[in-house]
């Protein structure tokens, strides 16, 4: 179960794959980086942009058990997210945009599966995922409305792109479940209109 900075690590994660992968002889002035909305109005000379449009709670695995520490304490259920990305290449030349998203979509299919080594390197917080935990990223196909909606609402002109899910990124609580014995007895006095 991760701690709350781990939508932050999985896109990061995402992008330091890339960036560690890329064939500099290539693509040797190709950047990598996060945007939001804004970003959009002047975006990179040449690279990628990995843009986060939505979040969604994973409902196939919805009502988990609660979560037991080290110590046998109970906590709060984990909260399970999907993260939906929008992958962007960008070059002055639309033949290097395309080679650019080419291989960055080959490099996300070869590692489809995100350990918890890779979810943990590229934040400052220690331990954000445990060791166990992984991240699936596969590639989403949008409709074309769904697809036109996106880009309608980022306003420059439609950009060549690809769309991909991190699946099941369980957000874990800090909040204790508080125990108490189980009710015995109920006694119930109609005649005082109360409940003992």
């Amino acid at each position: 179960m991760a701690t709350h900075h781990a939508i932050a690590a999985t896109s990061q994660a995402i992008l330091g794959l890339l960036r560690d992968a890329c064939p500099r002889s290539d693509f040797a002035n190709a950047e990598f980086a996060l945007y939001q909305a804004s970003d959009f109005d002047k975006p990179l000379e040449e690279g990628i942009s990995l843009f986060l449009y939505r979040v969604t709670i994973n409902g196939a695995v919805r009502n988990l058990p609660p979560r037991v520490g080290p110590d046998g304490r109970r906590y709060r259920p984990s909260l399970p997210v999907d993260l939906h990305y929008l992958l962007t290449p960008w070059a002055k030349d639309p033949e290097k945009q395309q080679r650019l998203l080419g291989w960055s979509m080959r490099v996300l299919e070869d590692a489809p599966i995100l350990p918890a080594g890779l979810l943990n390197y590229y934040m400052p917080e220690p331990e954000i995922f445990r060791p166990s935990e992984t991240v699936e990223i596969i590639a989403d196909s949008l409709s074309l409305q769904d697809w036109t909606a996106v880009w309608d609402k980022l306003k420059p002109k439609m950009q060549t792109s690809m769309t991909y899910i991190a699946r099941m990124i369980a957000l874990e609580s800090t909040r204790e479940l508080t125990e108490a014995p189980l009710v015995q007895t109920r006694v119930f006095d109609v005649a005082k209109g109360a409940v003992q």
